[in-house]
């Protein structure tokens, strides 16, 4: 169950639930106020008439805003970083592993709570410890990507990571670009489209290793 579908099924005033699941109901109606209002129009009255407690409630489990966007950002940082090392690690097949780490990307930002939003969309980037969060999960997501390219090509460390920020970069951008235009074009075909793209460049990269993401069929 989502963290929204949570606050659904407890946003009933009075109901005793366990800690945890009562953070996790907070947070996901925090998302749903942040998402549509933006950090600086939100107010934790929102949030808590949203989630259906009390402020007391509330600042029980986070004792101010800022504190509540970070526990929301963490959680979502880290469920786009575990997407894309479950994309990297679902096949050994090259071309197949590209493809499934952009749509990695695409799945994070269709996501119906529009969680993508508070990450590469925040109004509250002049937040330091927003920005270090922000700047550190597009960090860890180039790192996975560029120990896979470093170790199939034999590429130094600096030339892997400026290859993987490029296609982190250019998966997130199309991803977002895609869902806000909304483009006719079906995920499963953009998601080709862009994968093509990025193979016909990274392909021409020698190998160094027989079975990576870098190894392309008729090599």
């Amino acid at each position: 169950m989502s963290a929204i579908e949570q606050t659904e099924a407890a946003r009933p005033r009075g109901t005793r639930l366990p800690r945890r699941a009562r953070r996790n109901q907070l947070l996901g109606a925090a998302q749903e106020v942040f998402v549509a209002q933006g950090y600086h129009s939100a107010a934790m009255d929102d949030i808590a008439e949203r989630a259906g407690v009390s402020k007391p409630v509330l600042y029980q489990h986070f004792p101010g805003k800022l504190e509540l966007y970070l526990a929301l950002l963490d959680q979502h940082c880290e469920s786009l970083l575990q997407s894309v090392r479950t994309a990297l690690a679902s096949t050994s097949d090259n071309k197949l592993r590209v493809a499934a780490t952009m749509d990695a990307y695409f799945a994070y930002v269709e996501d119906e709570g529009g969680a993508f939003r508070l990450v590469f969309e925040s109004d509250l980037t002049n937040e330091p410890a927003v920005r270090e969060r922000v700047d550190r999960v597009s960090l860890q997501c180039a790192e996975a990507i560029s120990d896979v390219i470093a170790e199939d090509t034999g590429l130094a460390k600096d030339e892997s990571m400026l290859l993987a920020v490029g296609l982190g970069g250019v998966s997130q951008v199309v991803a977002r670009y895609w869902l806000s235009s909304e483009s006719p074009v079906p995920r499963d075909k953009a998601v080709a489209l862009l994968t093509s793209l990025a193979w016909r460049g990274i392909a021409g990269f020698p190998l160094h290793a027989v079975d990576g993401l870098l190894a392309a069929e008729g090599h």
